[in-house]
């Protein structure tokens, strides 16, 4: 499936693009194969890019090419030992990796790793000022996955990797995660429960899949109060939604004062989900991006990354991801 007609990125621009929007993509995440019946398959992706280009929104974005992550950067969240497990299962065949939710295929493994590396590069684009910010149409997710586990259809932690890569690579200080997804990031959670460099915030389903992201895990040791969870009941919508970024996310955020924010961008609290039982519509998630735009625009100059987590529902995702591009490309509100 090829994008076509898109802007892509210059080798040495001499001169930095401003108020761009960047798109990762690459025909590579196809080829994880959870066989037939699995919710996160290729036909998600397949779905949100033919949806971008029939609203042709695909020729106003610039096009990052995904590249394999060097395993360096795995190891800033995943224990050596567990990245070398994954390799091997996936190229054995195993089927299966920790757990009955996460199936891997051969080619696991090298998709797992562009996944990573797409997230890089895109956080490459935004420090460059090639783009001001990006959508990381990608797969496998990854907020599931813990330093030694997968679980949750999560291979490697995409959008943790991502904020150490920030850190240690562009000698940024702090770091804002913003999880929408409609599952509590437990994966990401723990990856920064005594950090306090990291911010991690997420409204989730509850009661729900994976059990954790109660109101009380606020982190621990010098990380006390850098978790942020709040957790919603089954039924809520874009209201509910919106109370919680205004009056919840919002002011944690003006007071921690991040130098780039990442969304864990699950869209699978889209009404009609196959999986999540809430009732957000294109309209809510543009308005919870308005509000995380916002942020970044006052903290960081705009920098900010939105990585694809679930979502399942093929239309409710292609509308809910067309909504989400569109205000990443709006101009800034001041």
């Amino acid at each position: 499936m090829l994008l076509g007609n898109m802007r892509t990125t210059a080798q040495g621009e001499p001169s930095p693009v401003t108020g761009l929007t960047g798109f990762v993509y690459g025909d590579i995440y196809l080829k994880h194969d959870t066989r037939a019946g699995h919710p996160e398959r290729a036909d998600r992706l397949t779905a949100i890019v033919n949806r971008l280009r029939k609203k042709e929104l695909l020729p106003k974005l610039v096009a990052i090419q995904p590249v394999p992550a060097s395993p360096e950067w795995l190891t800033t969240v995943h224990t050596p030992e567990y990245v070398d497990r994954v390799e091997a299962n996936c190229r054995a065949g195993a089927g299966y990796l920790d757990s009955g939710d996460t199936p891997v295929g051969v080619n696991s493994y090298a998709v797992a790793l562009a996944a990573v590396g797409g997230v890089l590069s895109a956080i490459d684009a935004v420090m460059a000022g090639k783009v001001t910010n990006a959508f990381c149409a990608v797969r496998p997710p990854g907020h599931h996955a813990l330093k030694d586990r997968a679980m949750g259809f999560c291979l490697f932690n995409n959008v943790a990797i991502a904020a150490r890569y920030l850190q240690k690579q562009h000698k940024l200080t702090k770091v804002l995660i913003v999880d929408w997804d409609v599952h509590h990031g437990n994966g990401t959670q723990a990856a920064f429960y005594d950090d306090p460099t990291v911010f991690y915030f997420s409204t989730h389903q509850s009661p729900f899949y994976p059990g954790t992201g109660n109101a009380e895990e606020r982190g621990e040791a010098k990380g006390v109060g850098f978790t942020l969870n709040a957790p919603l009941p089954a039924g809520s919508g874009d209201a509910e939604y919106k109370k919680v970024f205004k009056e919840e996310l919002r002011p944690a955020a003006k007071a921690f004062q991040p130098d780039f924010v990442l969304i864990s961008a699950g869209f699978d609290a889209a009404q009609d989900d196959l999986l999540g039982q809430m009732k957000l519509t294109p309209e809510g998630y543009a308005a919870l991006t308005r509000i995380v735009k916002e942020i970044a625009e006052e903290s960081c100059h705009g920098r900010l990354i939105s990585i694809l987590e679930g979502g399942y529902n093929l239309d409710a995702l292609a509308t809910s991801v067309e909504a989400h591009v569109r205000t990443l490309e709006e101009p800034p509100s001041h």
